[in-house]
């Protein structure tokens, strides 16, 4: 149950009744400090400034009216008008008994949707690199929650798999199988057979005229040079999907939609837009000129959509991407998980997207940006010397320092268990770290940080949720054999249980905003709040076995909201550490 999407609906009802405007916003949130009660209503100060009447006799209106019977214990008039509102226990005792037997924790399902979300998106013959890590991880725990939630999801991974530089990949690959038969099936391989094809591009005139005839043999269908871009496409993807399996993520070779899909719908656009009086030729090419967007002279700015050689830009392949997204796979949001220096490109192509009609106002088409990943410096994290780090070299590394850990923490661990809980520890670690930030800030890249067992970090949660499973082993107990009923007889127990019923807040919230680190703050939250109930009532020593079985079940509870939590982030939990 969402108690303050409950809390808010009493609220609003009670604001109408007391004589504001139909849809008032009621601004119910969780309160800042106990002393306020669990939920506080902010609204009524707004709603008595506009009918120009006192506050605070105003929120005596709405709480005469406001039925919160058999959910509050107590409401009182805060300030110049805050309602605080204090949940009752026996509300909240039954609410986690309904949570804890239910295997979604008491989240009810979402009302269906068919959303489509653009994550992660390498290019073709290259090596993915950390700039690939935020899209991907971010991308994907916010695939997870929706899924949770009984949204369905397409995951569409736009890889850059068209454009010009095939033409000298293809030439150089013919080249290479000429001379030795084979190229090599690793990337690592391919990295330098790129750098090598712009190289031969770049200074070899009859190699150049060559790729760029292939290039346009590529585009119109011809079959050798297809066969030859499909062999580097696959390198591609088998070697990214082992960072995709390393990292836990759920991306699969099914979800590629790269940039080819799109090449047969762009013509047609082209023509379709000029056909509307959204296009105009200018100078040779197809620019559609838009009023939002004003150049340094304040005239409208001219985005290009063909080129005077006829080829396309990518704003004409996201313009196909929306249109197709909408149309064929038939989506009610579209979320794109890409970087903050994009922001401009994208809405000027979803701009023309509106123009156009291509798609209706009532789907949203939503960026998601995220901030850079920086060094200590402060600058764009990069190699000692200066160069891209790649992705599975940043993994091994987090796999060592977390081997490292694990052994000086627990060094009597067999090397089976010690790799697997490292393992474990290390993608945690690397994905946590970047998950608990504010998506759209720069983040600052630390190793000790992110493998500290203090703060809000992954070992931290992993060993909170190790903590509570715990308890059940030294009881002898499984965590779903549990007897009686939820009491609540001291103030820490009642503070544990309004912090676990937040859980579907904040995975709702995940949902709506695109913001992992919401469920990050809400899980070390919880993890604290369960410390300091741990630390007041005991549970395995309490003489009371009603009381015992009671506190059993808010452990229970504690440990599987933590890992449920984790789990919608892409992050797995240990049995013990």
């Amino acid at each position: 149950m969402n108690i303050q999407a409950l809390i808010n609906d009493k609220v609003s009802q009670a604001l109408e009744a007391a004589g504001a405007p139909a849809g008032s916003p009621a601004a119910v949130r969780q309160s800042a400090k106990p002393q306020f009660g669990d939920y506080q209503a902010n609204g009524v100060m707004g709603v008595a400034k506009k009918l120009g009447t006192n506050p605070r006799e105003f929120a005596q209106k709405v709480l005469d009216v406001l039925d919160l019977d058999g959910i509050a214990s107590k409401t009182e008039i805060a300030g110049p008008g805050f309602i605080n509102i204090f949940l009752s226990e026996e509300f909240l005792a039954k609410q986690a008994e309904v949570a804890l037997q239910d295997a979604r924790l008491g989240v009810s399902a979402a009302e269906q949707q068919t959303i489509v979300a653009d994550y992660s998106a390498p290019n073709v013959a290259k090596e993915m690199h950390v700039g690939h890590l935020r899209s991907t991880i971010i991308g994907d725990a916010v695939v997870r929650t929706l899924e949770f939630l009984g949204h369905k999801v397409i995951r569409a991974n736009h890889i850059g798999d068209w454009g010009t530089q095939f033409g000298m990949l293809i030439a150089n690959l013919e080249r290479v199988q000429q001379q030795s038969g084979e190229v090599s099936m690793e990337l690592s391989d391919l990295e330098t057979f790129y750098r090598e094809s712009k190289t031969l591009y770049d200074e070899d005139q009859e190699f150049a005229a060559k790729a760029r005839s292939y290039v346009v043999k590529l585009q119109s269908g011809d079959q050798y040079c297809a066969d030859m871009w499909k062999k580097l496409v696959d390198v591609t993807m088998i070697q990214n999907q082992r960072n995709y399996d390393r990292l836990n993520v759920s991306l699969t070779r099914d979800d590629v939609m790269g940039e080819s899909m799109y090449n047969d719908m762009l013509p047609g656009i082209v023509a379709d837009l000029k056909e509307k009086g959204i296009a105009q030729e200018d100078d040779g090419a197809q620019v559609v000129f838009l009023e939002e967007y004003k150049n340094k002279d304040g005239e409208p700015m001219g985005v290009i959509i063909q080129k005077r050689d006829g080829g396309y830009l990518y704003t004409t392949t996201d313009i196909a991407c929306a249109k197709y997204r909408y149309e064929t796979l038939g989506a009610d949001r579209v979320l794109y998980f890409i970087d903050s220096r994009q922001h401009q490109h994208l809405m000027q192509a979803w701009s023309i997207v509106r123009k156009a009609g291509y798609v209706p106002e009532e789907v949203t088409l939503e960026h998601h940006a995220f901030g850079m990943m920086l060094g200590k410096d402060g600058r764009p994290f990069k190699t000692r010397a200066g160069g891209t780090v790649r992705l599975a070299d940043l993994l091994d590394e987090a796999q060592e320092r977390a081997v490292k850990l694990i052994e000086s923490k627990n060094p009597q661990l067999d090397s089976n268990e010690k790799t697997n809980i490292a393992t474990t520890v290390a993608m945690a670690a690397v994905k946590y770290a970047d998950l608990s930030k504010h998506r759209t800030t720069d983040y600052v890249f630390d190793w000790d940080n992110m493998l500290a067992f203090e703060g809000n970090t992954a070992p931290y949660m992993q060993y909170a949720y190790t903590r509570v499973a715990s308890i059940f082993a030294k009881a002898g107990i499984a965590m779903n054999d549990l007897q009686g009923s939820i009491k609540v007889t001291e103030e820490k127990e009642k503070a544990l249980i309004a912090k676990l019923l937040q859980f579907e807040e904040a995975v709702q919230s995940v949902a709506r905003e695109g913001q992992p680190h919401i469920m990050c703050s809400y899980l070390f939250e919880l993890a604290g709040q369960f410390s300091s109930f741990y630390e007041a009532c005991p549970i395995l020593s309490s003489e009371d076995e009603s009381i015992k079985q009671s506190r059993l079940m808010l452990a229970a509870l504690t440990a599987k909201t933590i890992k449920q939590g984790l789990s919608l982030l892409g992050i797995e939990t240990l049995e013990r550490m």
